[in-house]
């Protein structure tokens, strides 16, 4: 019991998972209604070894740790706007230096009970548009904020934070909560 978290945060067991839960806290330091973030995730001790200027910019002291006892996120430039986002990341191409990478999105969601209720009509190829406001104006609607990263070698996790429990403590982490844009993340490095 000693080593819980006393800020309500849950506790992250793996480097991933901690870095995870570090972006979902940096996007809810914004607030909401914000765009979509891409992070290139870099071992920490690689970039003290091979960029010692930049990690003592960025406040990484040597602590001895272990290659990929860490993982340090770096927010990428702002996403073009009005592009689908899979066709967006379809371009990305990351150097070698990159671990992994992540995204944070928000979107509107319905419970269980309120999916099933969508129209026929609305769940056709092409009716995106009338979908999209379908749900945003059923009055079960949820926002959620949706971290999702994956590493080189295929390992994955995610956060999820609702809106209407905009906690640190109320974040749900697990590996295959946002399966399509884990998937999508991870084509970023095939070759």
């Amino acid at each position: 019991m000693d080593n819980l978290p006393t800020d309500g945060t849950p506790l992250a067991s793996t480097p991933l998972t901690q870095a995870v839960l570090e972006i979902d806290e940096y996007a809810a330091g914004m607030g909401w209604d914000q765009p979509t973030r891409l992070f290139a995730l870099v071992d920490t001790a690689q970039l003290r070894a091979q960029e010692p200027e930049l990690a003592g910019q960025l406040g990484f002291e040597d602590t001895g740790q272990q290659p990929g006892s860490s993982l340090t996120p770096v927010e990428q430039d702002e996403l073009p706007t009005g592009a689908p986002l899979d066709e967006f990341l379809a371009t990305i191409a990351w150097p070698d230096a990159v671990a992994g990478c992540a995204m944070t999105v928000e979107r509107l969601m319905l419970p269980q009970s309120a999916e099933e209720s969508v129209p026929e009509e609305l769940q056709r190829e092409g009716a995106e548009e009338q979908l999209a406001k379908w749900v945003a104006e059923h009055s079960e609607r949820q926002e959620v904020r949706m971290t999702v990263a994956v590493l080189r070698d295929g390992t994955r996790e995610s956060a999820l934070r609702l809106r209407e429990k905009d906690a640190s403590a109320e974040v749900l982490t697990g590996a295959g909560l946002v399966p399509g844009l884990a998937e999508a993340l991870a084509a970023t490095f095939e070759e």
